[in-house]
């Protein structure tokens, strides 16, 4: 049977809520899904840095968090409003909505006093009344709870989705970058995936801060500047970099703090030359990841990447560079959106666990066994 869902997908990126509808039949194995309508909608910026302070430790207080849970979850309520009305789709004929929420601290690894732990906002109560469907959200949690990292959660969708007869590499470029290795004609058991990274989120952060907008469109600023290799060999020590799998990271390790190191000490290098050092990093560290955890496994012979990040052109040629032994791609250019990518696996994500079927991937995750994943709020049409 047929039913309409939307994926919700806000990341680590903060450059919009993307709202997915699609038309999702069966499920596991025989999961078919057609996007029908895709939208992204910006955050407010007096949101944005709101964000930002929930995810520093010594700005964020739980006034804020409390309050932003149910902001963001009216934001996520009218990006599925939208995306129905921009396809025609009477809401009322919305099964259900898949939410990730917002990303606003994530321990994968319990350190001094504080237990391995994950949170996500955007309250699904507020989805669920103001769409009338309901929604499932908190999808980290229960592979967290069964000893995994709680990401990423991408990879088993990209199992259904992806699996070809050639050893590919899907490359995730959002804030934060992540790589899911599908061997050719894998089973689940021989797949896996963990995040390289940074992705978007240090380029991002730096052009904010030095050239005043958000991202730096089409790696336009990174393509004038010159990298400085001794920053950038520096900047390839970080331990996480060389760190085997499973693992997973964030704005924790990666977000504003790190920033305010790196201005500080380099802060006197012309703006171009800082952005297109640190758009070098997030492709070296995808390269040396791959050579480091991937090639010793499975000769790859595509990498399809997909996120905002393949978008950049800059990064793209970068990592061109450095992995000149594999045909980079992007999404679009195998039929798929790389807009859409990440919110559509959450619809997906959302149908398995209605189903009652396992969602995560515990080559990914580093989870004990496989698990249903998320909480289920019922919609006020759904009694």
């Amino acid at each position: 049977m047929k039913k309409y869902a939307v994926g919700l997908m806000s990341g680590t990126s903060l450059d919009g809520i993307d709202g997915a509808l699609v038309e999702i039949e069966g499920f596991g194995e025989n999961t078919k899904v057609k996007l029908i309508e895709f939208l992204n909608e910006e955050i407010p910026e007096e949101v944005k840095n709101e964000i930002r302070q929930c995810c520093t430790m010594d700005k964020s207080s739980s006034a804020l968090i409390c309050s932003l849970n149910y902001k963001l979850g009216y934001l996520f309520a009218d990006t599925v409003k939208k995306v129905c009305k921009k396809a025609d789709l009477d809401i009322n004929n919305l099964d259900f909505v898949g939410s990730h929420g917002q990303t606003v601290f994530h321990i994968p690894k319990a350190y001094d006093s504080f237990t391995k732990s994950t949170l996500q906002i955007g309250e699904p109560a507020v989805i669920a009344y103001e769409t009338g469907a309901t929604v499932v959200s908190n999808f980290r949690t229960m592979d967290m709870a069964a000893g995994g990292e709680g990401a990423p959660l991408v990879p088993y969708t990209e199992y259904l989705l992806y699996r070809s007869d050639k050893n590919r590499a899907l490359q995730n470029i959002g804030g934060i970058g992540n790589v899911t290795v599908l061997p050719k004609n894998c089973s689940l058991d021989q797949m896996y995936a963990f995040d390289t990274g940074p992705g978007n989120m240090i380029i991002d952060e730096v052009t904010r801060r030095l050239k005043g907008v958000s991202y730096d469109k089409g790696g336009e600023f990174a393509a004038r500047g010159n990298v400085k290799y001794i920053l950038l060999e520096g900047l390839m020590k970080i331990d996480y970099i060389k760190k085997a799998p499973p693992k997973s990271t964030g704005r924790e390790l990666f977000g504003s703090q790190f920033v305010d190191m790196l201005l500080e000490k380099w802060g006197n290098l012309r703006a171009e030359d800082l952005i297109a050092t640190v758009t070098a990093f997030t492709a070296k560290s995808i390269a040396e990841n791959y050579r480091n955890f991937v090639f010793p496994k499975y000769p790859i012979d595509e990498v399809i990447i997909g996120g905002g990040g393949s978008y950049n052109n800059t990064l793209l040629n970068m990592i061109r560079g450095f992995l000149p032994e594999c045909k980079v791609m992007i999404q679009e250019d195998i039929g798929y959106s790389s807009d859409a990518k990440e919110a559509i696996a959450f619809a997906v994500l959302a149908n398995e666990t209605l189903n009652g079927d396992c969602g995560n991937v515990t080559g990914a995750t580093g989870a004990k066994e496989r698990v249903i994943l998320g909480n289920i709020t019922l919609g006020r049409r759904r009694f």
